[in-house]
Parts: structure tokens; C-alpha cells; sequence
């Protein structure tokens, strides 16, 4: 049973992505938990103009339309995008056959929206919930630093510790397309959550686990099974897994159940200097550096509870 908490005040960064729409969807089906602010797309697993297009789809699968999506950084702030199309189809929320959208786009830029939101907001009571690469966030701490004593907390997708990397030796995917965004992030001061792949690559959707999205029946359910269908091959051929991780939505879980999850509060610095381990979390999990920590960075998860809350809401929609 799942504890009653305070409402969480939430924007949702994404570049969706079915993990991104995954963890959306759980987002929209916990309004007791979670008030969506608004969705912010970025580029990074395919380019923005297919993210904010895969953002729109999600909310009108989710029955959901009111929701406001933000379009924001076409690129990172000091390098050429890099996308994963090989990983989530050209797309991007390959599998299932979603309509085009019929809500609009807003028509400010995402960085707009997250710093006039910050800042109308009272003090402590916003959280980002950053599912792909960070630019958006750090162009807005750049652009007004004045909002970043007002966020009342980060959670991240992003980094790995004992995993290492997913894109390169060292540096796992949303991190590495801009290591130089989420150096800004990772120096900020601002309460994070970090949700690296040692957690996400144990969200494993199992054949049973997929069985359950299918047996819900709903569109939703149906559109899930077929969005890890889709994506689980990629990990099935590099890894030997037994099912797709689905890293993001373990960002939303966190929100509505974080005893879900078991970390520690240590140092990350984020590697932007080095072409060997660009955009390397060097997570100090063992304390040795001395340096102060930043953040409480995850290293496990109850993947049954996890499965159990994802597939219950699931079935709200």
C-alpha cells in the first residue's frame, strides 16, 4: 500500500522515447500524487521535432489533451545531437500505431515556460523530472539563475556507477548528448535524484510483465505491450536480458512510492573534458574523494513492487 504523501508539482523534460511515454503515462494516471505543470520536450533519442510531436501522442493516448507540451532545445548547448533511433525506430515510439495529435503545441519555448512557471510558483514546490539529456534545464538555470533556489527538487534519468555506460565505455546516453548541460545540473546546489542505469537495468519487462500491460485491455495497455515489445529487441541482442528496461518511468515511480527504491547521498561529477570518458558519471559511491555530496544517487529497486504500481495505474487510463 502506498503511503499518502503531499501533491507533487511537476514538469516533465522528455524526449520521448517509449520508456519517456511510459513513465508519462504513469504520471498522468496519479493525479493523488502528481499535478503535470506542463511537458517540456527536448532532442535526444530522435530530434525535437519528432519528441514534441511523441509528447502530444502520449497525452492523447492517455486521454489527456488538456495537458500543455513545450517545445524546447533543437541541440546541445556545445555539441552536435546524437540520437538513438537504432534503439527506439525512427519515430521514436516505434511498436504500437499512435495518430498524429491533434492538441496543439504551445507556443512559448520550454526554457520560457520552466523559468515564468518557477518563478510564479511559490518557492520549494516545483520538482523537474528529467527523462532525457538536461539542456533545457541548464539553458534555463543559464538564462535565470534566479530560479534555481526555487526548485524544490530534480529527478534524473541519467548516469551509471557499477553499470558504466549504455552509448560509449563510460557514459550512459542521456548524459553523454550533453555532458555539458547536466554539468551545469550537477553543479547547481539543487536537491537531485539520480536514476542511473544499476536501477533502470533492473525494471526489466519480463514476458509476464508485458503479459499483464496486454491483459488490461485498455488502449493504454495494449499501446504499452506493444511499445516494449518494440523496444526490448535492442536489449535482448546487446545484453542477453531478459525483457526491455524501462529506465524513465523509474523517475515517476520515485515520485509516487520512493520506498521503492535505495541509494546513497554521494558526489557525481559529470566528465566533459576527456573524448576517452565524455559525459561520465563519476559517482564517488564509496566516499573516497572527499568531495561534498550532491546527490542521492539510486542503486536498487523492488522491481515486483515497481511492475505492480506501473501496471495498476496503467489500468486507471
Amino acid at each position: 500500500m502506498i503511503s499518502a504523501r503531499p501533491l507533487r508539482h511537476i514538469i516533465i523534460d522528455t524526449d520521448p522515447g517509449q520508456d519517456d511515454a511510459m513513465a508519462i503515462l504513469l504520471a498522468l494516471a496519479s493525479p493523488e500524487e502528481i499535478e503535470i505543470l506542463g511537458i517540456t520536450a527536448v532532442a535526444g533519442n530522435v530530434p525535437l521535432a519528432l519528441t514534441q510531436v511523441n509528447a502530444r501522442k502520449v497525452c492523447e493516448l492517455a486521454g489527456k489533451p488538456d495537458v500543455k507540451v513545450y517545445a524546447g532545445c533543437d541541440r546541445p548547448l556545445d555539441r552536435t545531437l546524437v540520437t538513438a533511433e537504432h534503439v527506439h525506430g525512427k519515430s521514436g515510439l516505434d511498436g504500437p500505431d499512435l495518430p498524429d495529435p491533434v492538441m496543439p503545441l504551445q507556443e512559448a519555448h520550454a526554457v520560457d515556460f520552466i523559468i515564468d512557471t518557477l518563478r510564479a510558483a511559490n518557492s520549494g514546490t516545483v520538482t523537474l523530472c528529467a527523462l532525457g539529456p538536461l539542456t533545457n534545464l541548464a539553458l534555463a538555470f543559464r538564462k535565470a539563475p534566479d530560479i534555481i533556489p526555487r526548485v524544490q527538487e530534480i529527478v534524473i534519468m541519467g548516469g551509471a556507477y557499477f553499470e558504466v555506460g549504455n552509448v560509449t565505455p563510460t557514459a550512459e546516453f542521456n548524459i553523454y548528448v550533453d555532458p555539458h548541460a547536466a554539468d551545469i545540473v550537477f553543479k547547481s546546489g539543487i536537491p537531485l535524484v539520480v536514476m542511473p542505469l544499476d536501477v533502470t537495468h533492473k525494471a526489466l519487462v519480463t514476458a509476464a510483465r508485458n503479459d499483464a500491460f496486454r491483459a488490461l485491455g485498455n488502449p493504454v495497455g495494449v499501446a504499452a505491450a506493444q511499445m516494449t515489445d518494440f523496444f526490448e529487441r535492442y536489449d535482448r541482442e546487446k545484453y542477453g536480458s531478459s525483457g526491455a528496461p524501462l529506465h524513465d518511468p523509474c523517475v515517476t515511480a520515485y515520485l509516487i512510492a520512493p520506498e521503492l527504491f535505495t541509494g546513497r547521498h554521494i558526489n557525481v561529477e559529470i566528465e566533459t573534458m576527456s573524448e576517452l570518458t565524455l559525459g561520465m558519471t563519476v559517482a564517488d559511491w564509496w566516499g573516497v574523494t572527499g568531495r561534498a555530496p550532491n546527490a542521492l544517487f539510486m542503486g536498487d529497486l523492488d522491481a515486483d513492487g515497481f511492475f505492480a504500481l506501473l501496471t495498476d495505474r496503467l489500468a486507471r487510463l
